[in-house]
């Protein structure tokens, strides 16, 4: 029998935590859990990660990695405002779609656990990701297609509704969302929402 990596068993504990979470929901995480969706023991997990919040906090370097620096190579792409906007939109919904149960965990655990490293990260996160529309919409205002009346920053605080939005469509859709139709319908108010 080949033994995994350790990187490969945090990978594969952190995926099922994500799983389980949206497949079953929050409270029935355990180690248990865990250990029988993956193989392992229970305390095998724990050879992995120190504890529940090793893994969360794991979970949130992951999403700075493979969400965040895919949404600021978008912004610091040359191309113009309302494709930017597009792919932006587009990309951040994919990972939440493939990443299920992220949302769900990130601001249940960093908001109700009291951990502060937790919630400084969470707050990293989304105001990276809100600077990053800002700056997508003062790229648009100074292309002249977009309306010089319009808060960059309020206009990001409106889009970071959209991600939540999704993840409530995942929720009571589990089985006929469509992504792409999604981005559509999002982008199009948007949209019209900044143009003049």
């Amino acid at each position: 029998m080949i033994r995994e990596t350790t990187d490969t068993r945090q990978e594969q504990i952190k995926a099922a935590v994500l799983e389980i979470i949206a497949e079953e929901g929050l409270h029935n995480v355990s180690t248990r859990n865990l250990a029988k969706r993956i193989g392992l023991t229970e305390g095998a997990i724990f050879r992995h990660f120190k504890s529940k919040r090793d893994i969360i906090k794991g979970i949130m370097d992951d999403v700075a990695r493979d969400l965040i620096t895919p949404l600021r190579n978008i912004v610091l792409n040359p191309q113009k405002a309302e494709d930017k906007l597009f792919s932006y939109l587009c990309c951040n919904v994919k990972y939440l779609k493939e990443k299920r149960g992220i949302t769900i965990l990130l601001f249940s655990e960093a908001t109700h656990l009291g951990d502060k490293e937790l919630k400084d990260k969470l707050n990293q996160i989304l105001s990276e990701q809100k600077q990053l529309i800002v700056k997508i919409i003062n790229d648009g205002i100074a292309e002249g297609v977009w309306s010089k009346d319009i808060d960059p920053t309020d206009m990001a605080m409106l889009y970071m509704g959209v991600p939540i939005t999704f993840n409530i469509e995942m929720v009571l859709n589990k089985h006929g969302l469509n992504v792409e139709n999604f981005c559509s319908r999002m982008f199009t108010l948007l949209i019209n929402t900044l143009r003049k």
